[in-house]
């Protein structure tokens, strides 16, 4: 068993796991969840998406994403408009419900975050992070394209910082989706 425990995979299904509990410790009297936190993020952030770059924006399943922006639609917390150019997509928004529920929910994602990380010595933190986010980013064209981020990885590189997600559909953003990753 100790090989299993030691086994990279192993070890980031743990942390999920961990992650999923705290935020359920912390959110559940939101009646939110982590999926259903990102989404109304994206929307806020992106007002007037569609599910198909939602999906890309949060790294989730296009097919299992409409289960979520049901769920949050009728939590009141986000709505749904035809687009102007194609009646037959959907555009969503945040409600004046889902714009309060951000306000109220992230004290207590803050919390999780923090109770992530609160194991590990500061220095440890950022190291963590900054290998962490190359693991995922170098995965990240590697993946089916239903759990791919657009990311900017170019600013990344230049600036150490996380790479910034894109529509993909920006000259910056389509070179960075198609840029191949770099093995190091």
């Amino acid at each position: 068993m100790d090989e299993l425990y030691a086994k990279p995979g192993h070890l980031l299904r743990r942390a999920q796991q961990i992650s999923t509990a705290l935020f359920t410790e912390e959110c559940t009297v939101h009646d939110l969840t982590s999926v259903q936190y990102a989404a109304l993020v994206a929307i806020d952030e992106n007002p007037g998406v569609d599910a198909t770059r939602l999906s890309g924006l949060i790294a989730f399943d296009r097919s299992t994403l409409g289960g979520v922006i049901e769920r949050l639609e009728a939590k009141d917390l986000i709505y749904r408009r035809p687009s102007e150019g194609d009646k037959r997509i959907k555009l969503l928004y945040l409600s004046p419900a889902g714009r309060d529920m951000l306000v109220t929910v992230t004290a207590a994602v803050e919390r999780v975050q923090e109770r992530i990380l609160e194991p590990l010595r500061p220095a440890d933190r950022k190291t963590f992070i900054q290998l962490l986010t190359q693991l995922v980013n170098l995965h990240n064209d590697t993946l089916p394209s239903s759990l791919r981020l657009v990311v900017d990885r170019e600013t990344a590189e230049d600036t150490g910082a996380p790479p910034a997600v894109t529509d993909g559909n920006t000259k910056r953003g389509k070179a960075a989706a198609g840029r191949k990753v770099k093995r190091r």
